[in-house]
């Protein structure tokens, strides 16, 4: 519009008239007028709607201040909105008196013959602005109803979203104590499996205590009757000891009473043989006296040597059994004899053994201590590892009875 008054200015031999300015100034209130109601419109609906959907979105969080600032923000903003549209219309007021002005200004600039036909433009321009006023006036009043009723309905929508917080709190209300309750049975329901876990677990305990003591008391009884057993055997084999040394006390008694017997015998049958032999010799006596004398001492002398030689050969059969016996001892001893660390050569040990029938041993004890504890320790182990010495059954009866308890003389290097 600018532009096109430069280039009627310029142009000064061109005949002005009043038409133009009057179309353009009508143009421009009635474009102004149009945005104003159009522009207007399509932006209070996006704010409505932007507001619903944040209203349904927060219907369940939002607080009272919140909806109380909120309705303060609407109305601010409806504030706004009608302040911006007063500017726009002062502003379209404006635009009006500037392009009055200027037509004013081509106006003066016209020659007297054309005052007539400015002033029916401008009375026809005059008439278009009340029109256009009367149009934005009654624009306006309806955008402030509408405001109005949008106002009302956002308070009815705000009372509504306190109703529903409201139903939705008692409801929330509701469900906090039903969610108690449940909470509270639950609580009850689990302090009553707590209960009845412990006392079936003191139940069971009291089962495994009853079981554990039965299995200990089975576990004595066992180990009682084991002891018995033992003692038994132990006992046993003491009455079975004593039953063979009373055997071979009685076998002794009984080689004793027969050798008793045979010499008795021997000597009886002597005596029957010297009787015979004194009454032969008295009837004999005159005629082989001689005869008779010198057999009878070729015989008796016969005899004597025969029994000094069977008793000979017996002692010395049973001596060499015992030094066999000792030495097999001895090298049974000194093979299974650790002798401790630093052990000096001057000392000196003797143990006792015992042994049984069979050559099991039956005890060995220090009989006389070396002063060491170690190495009396060691005698003694030696011999429990030797034993047993079954060689005991292989000696005579009455070297086996001998030869049941005897010494061990330990030395470093020697087993005496």
């Amino acid at each position: 519009m600018a532009r096109h008054d430069q280039r009627a200015s310029t142009q000064p031999d061109r005949p002005v008239g009043y038409g133009l300015p009057t179309v353009l100034a009508v143009g421009l209130h009635v474009l102004v007028v149009v945005l104003s109601v159009v522009t207007l419109p399509q932006r209070q609906p996006e704010d409505t709607q932007t507001s619903s959907i944040v209203q349904a979105t927060l219907i369940s969080t939002e607080t009272t201040t919140d909806q109380a600032q909120r309705a303060e923000e609407a109305r601010s903003r409806a504030a706004a909105r009608q302040a911006e549209e007063e500017a726009q219309l002062a502003e379209s007021e404006a635009l009006e008196r500037a392009a009055e002005e200027q037509a004013a200004e081509e106006a003066a600039r016209q020659t007297e013959q054309e005052a007539a036909e400015r002033e029916a433009a401008r009375e026809a321009e005059a008439q278009q602005r009340l029109e256009a006023r009367e149009t934005a006036e009654a624009e306006a009043q309806r955008r402030a109803e509408e405001a109005e009723r949008q106002a009302q309905l956002r308070e009815e929508q705000e009372a509504q979203r306190q109703r529903q917080q409201e139903e939705a709190a008692e409801a929330q209300r509701q469900a906090e104590e039903e969610a108690r309750r449940q909470q509270e049975a639950e609580a009850q329901r689990q302090a009553e499996e707590a209960q009845r876990q412990a006392e079936e677990e003191a139940r069971r305990q009291q089962e495994a205590e009853a079981q554990r003591q039965q299995e200990a008391e089975a576990q004595r009884q066992a180990e009682e009757e084991a002891r018995r057993q033992q003692e038994a055997e132990a006992q046993r084999q003491a009455e079975e000891e004593a039953r063979r040394q009373q055997e071979a006390e009685t076998q002794r008694q009984a080689e004793e009473e027969a050798r008793r017997q045979r010499e008795a015998e021997a000597q009886r049958q002597a005596e029957e043989e010297a009787r015979r032999q004194r009454e032969a010799e008295e009837q004999r006596r005159r005629e082989e006296e001689a005869r008779r004398a010198a057999e009878q001492a070729s015989q008796g002398l016969d005899r004597a040597i025969e029994g000094e030689s069977e008793s000979v050969a017996n002692a010395r059969q049973a001596q060499e059994a015992a030094n066999s016996f000792i030495n097999l001892v001895r090298r049974a001893v000194e093979q299974a004899w650790v002798i401790p660390p630093g052990a000096t050569g001057n000392l000196e040990a003797t143990i006792q053994v015992q042994l049984g029938p069979s050559g099991e041993l039956f005890g060995a004890s220090i009989n006389q201590s070396s002063g060491d504890s170690s190495f009396d320790r060691s005698a003694i182990q030696a011999v429990e590892a030797a034993a047993p010495f079954g060689e005991l059954r292989q000696l005579p009866a009455m070297a086996q009875r001998d030869f049941r308890q005897f010494n061990l003389r330990f030395r470093p290097g020697d087993v005496r």
